[in-house]
């Protein structure tokens, strides 16, 4: 198991975020040595700077957060965080699509961000509390299809919060070498103990220092 820290995508994803905001979370991130900052794109290049020379990434969103972006679109918001320097990507799906049954246009707009990412880490926001058990499997075979590097629970705008039971469920459906990432509703140290031993490889939360500061204390 890595240290608790590395589990941490320490994220401000809030719509009235200032740049003082930012510059806290990342002084926090590099402190802590998070895996990463996950920000708005408006924040990329501000991240990047008061990051260089840490070990903690810049990740960024797309199509966020109702996925309801054309796919065009959703490639292009990769290709200019991708010139600006961004180290990884959190997609939300077309969660309509999906419902609708329309595997294949779910499918190959996976595969087109993940083309666009050029081997960068996708990691493809499914909205679990969206779908029904069946369509929390399906989403999750997916994106493993289409080349995601991880398959996360939800973008903590719409309904729904990380849970075991959808983990475990996502985890069944795993193939190759996709990860879990585990998002929303992540605010102490039990919440992430719990999602790290039902199979979470990272852990998007605004609560990364209580988090480390409860593990300490427990």
């Amino acid at each position: 198991m890595k240290p608790l820290n590395k589990y941490i995508d320490h994220t401000n994803l809030k719509p009235f975020a200032t740049k003082a905001d930012i510059e806290k979370l990342c002084h926090d991130a590099k402190e802590a040595d998070f895996a990463s900052v996950c920000v708005n794109p408006c924040n990329i290049t501000l991240a990047k700077s008061l990051l260089s020379g840490s070990d903690v990434s810049v990740c960024t969103v797309i199509g966020f957060p109702l996925g309801q972006n054309t796919t065009e679109i959703k490639v292009a918001e990769v290709n200019e965080a991708y010139k600006l320097g961004c180290d990884e990507f959190d997609m939300v799906i077309n969660v309509g699509r999906l419902k609708d049954g329309d595997t294949a246009y779910v499918e190959n707009e996976i595969a087109s961000v993940v083309k666009a990412a050029k081997g960068k880490i996708v990691k493809v926001i499914i909205e679990t509390g969206l779908l029904t058990d069946e369509e929390k499997a399906l989403a999750t075979r997916l994106a493993c299809k289409a080349g995601a590097s991880y398959v996360k629970t939800c973008s903590g705008v719409s309904q729904g919060v990380a849970t075991v039971e959808d983990l475990t469920i996502m985890k069944a459906n795993l193939s190759g070498n996709v990860k879990l990432k585990a998002s929303s509703g992540i605010r102490s140290y039990a919440d992430a103990k719990a999602l790290i031993d039902a199979g979470a490889e990272r852990l998007g939360t605004s609560s990364g220092l209580v988090i480390l500061k409860e593990s300490l204390e427990s």
